[in-house]
Order: structure tokens, then sequence, then C-alpha cells
């Protein structure tokens, strides 16, 4: 354990690599949801480098099978919890750029939304940890 409290891991995350039949539209549909900037665009991987710099990557598989959330038979292997100020207007946006409507359980104000991108990957909307405070009249640190 360092002095900052961290324990020291035998490498570093380069990427968080999703698996998808088509790179170049995952990676747009990403671009559109989180912003940054196309970092590398070969037919077979793409990379998507974060405003905040952390890196998502594309990789081509044949015949993709994607999770059906919440079905225990096609269970989700990973999903992004993505925070947002305005949930209706972060869905709207979502869904202007591919994505579809898995769950909308979650619709009051505190909840979150599952969606799924065009390739059938799970995210969540949830209200991003500045708007909570927000909300309950509580200033932002």
């Amino acid at each position: 354990m360092n002095a900052n409290g961290n324990t020291q891991g035998i490498g570093s995350l380069g990427c968080f690599c999703i698996d998808c039949e088509d790179p170049a539209a995952l990676a747009a549909f990403y671009l559109a949801l989180l912003g940054g900037k196309i970092t590398d665009d070969d037919p077979e991987w793409h990379e998507l480098t974060l405003p905040n710099g952390a890196v998502m990557a594309f990789q081509q598989v044949e015949r993709l099978v994607p999770p059906r959330w919440p079905d225990p038979e096609a269970p989700q292997q990973y999903h992004l919890d993505v925070e947002v100020a305005d949930m209706d207007a972060a869905q709207d946006a979502a869904l202007a750029a591919g994505a579809r409507i898995v769950d909308e359980r979650g619709r009051e104000p505190h909840g979150f939304r599952v969606l799924a991108d065009p390739a059938g990957h799970t995210f969540c909307l949830c209200r991003s940890a500045p708007a909570k405070l927000a909300d309950r009249g509580r200033p932002a640190p």
C-alpha cells in the first residue's frame, strides 16, 4: 500500500474494451454519448479517448450474442454507469444517438434508467453526485 492508501497492482488499465460487430458504429455511439475523440479507427478496432483521459476500445467479433437484461439466460457481462445532471435530456440524447430503452423503473428523480447501445450492451443513466446534492439543497464539494 502506498502513502495514498492505494494498493499497487501489477499494471494499469489501458482501456475498457467492448466486443461488437461494428466498431466504427459503436465508437460513434459512445462518442455522441460521452464526448471525446476517436483516436484509433482501424476497421477491426476503434478507440475513443474520453474527456477525462479514459480510453474505451471497440473490438470486432463475429456473431456477437448480446446480453438480454434482466434475462438470467443471457445476463449482462458488464455495464457502464453514465452520470448525468438531467435524466430526461440525457435519455433523449442517448435515444437520438441510437440507444433503446430497456427498463424505465427508475424514472423517479433519484433513480436510474437502463438503456442499451446499438449492439445491445446495457448501460445506466444515473444522477450525477452534484445533481443529487443540488436536489437536496446542498452545495457540491
